[in-house]
């Protein structure tokens, strides 16, 4: 289920993503050890603060919840840098409800100028299981603390499963050729989870937000434990500057799951959309 989760993440949403940090409360303190090191400069042309996106998610023939993405207004600091914040939220709803209740809720702060995050914040109430987790980033020191006094090394760029996916969004996708591999790194249940994802290639997708040109990728996973085949999850993005997620597909070991837009607004660019 790591990677089910950790793919969705990144190219789809978070997957179906109620307490954590909020802006009126004080966040942590991050601060380097000696001189502060100097973080490599991201450009961002993907998203602006504003920016909300909205799915309906499928399990099977079920009309199993929504989820969201939005990028608020807030511009807080974190290490002495500015940062978006995004959150990511989700419930499951009607005859899906009933058996298999989903709760969820995640947060990150990505440097405005780095595109690495600084706070992740994941509370999750999925069928009765429940997890919480905060880890705070320091890049200058290249460490994150987990809490419980646990702290790991990380490398530089280390994202988390939300950032990793406002990051990727930023890639120059232009000549991208079937079949080339793009790769990331995350920090994900205190491990580093290496992600590659292939381009597979260009197709229209229709959804209930409308028709759009598309890029499709496929997140190379591991077959047997959650997947059948190394193809049965899928992603398109927006064949434009956004690289939005439009839709996503999972063919899991019982059952399938599938996301679709619904709503956009406050993009920071024109939509490849055709109808």
């Amino acid at each position: 289920m790591k990677k089910l989760i950790l793919s969705i993440s990144i190219l789809a949403a978070a997957g179906l993503t109620t307490m954590s940090f909020r802006p009126q409360q004080t966040l942590p303190v991050i601060a380097a050890n000696g001189p502060v090191k100097e973080l490599p400069m991201m450009n961002n042309s993907a998203f602006k603060r504003g920016e909300v996106l909205s799915f309906r998610v499928h399990y099977g023939i079920l009309d199993a919840g929504t989820a969201t993405l939005s990028v608020t207004d807030e511009a807080r600091e974190l290490g002495g840098r500015k940062t978006y914040h995004v959150v990511g939220l989700g419930a499951s709803k009607g005859t899906f409800d009933w058996f298999f209740k989903v709760r969820d809720r995640y947060e990150t702060y990505i440097d405005e100028k780095a595109l690495v995050p600084w706070l992740f914040v994941r509370r999750i109430e999925e069928g009765g299981y429940k997890c919480s987790q905060d880890y705070i980033f320091n890049h200058y020191s290249e460490k994150v603390s987990v809490g419980d006094g646990k702290v790991f090394p990380i490398e530089p760029n280390m994202q988390d499963m939300l950032s990793a996916f406002y990051q990727a969004r930023n890639l120059d996708l232009s000549n991208a050729k079937p079949g080339q591999l793009f790769s990331l790194k995350c920090f994900v249940d205190n491990e580093i989870w290496p992600l590659q994802v292939k381009f597979i290639c260009r197709e229209t997708v229709e959804t209930d937000a409308g028709t759009f040109k598309c890029l499709k990728f496929r997140p190379i996973v591991q077959k047997g434990r959650v997947f059948k085949k190394e193809e049965d999850l899928n992603v398109w993005l927006t064949d434009d500057k956004n690289h939005i997620p439009v839709k996503g597909q999972a063919d899991i070991l019982v059952g399938s799951i599938k996301m679709e837009l619904t709503n956009y607004s406050g993009l920071a660019n024109p939509i490849s959309k055709v109808n």
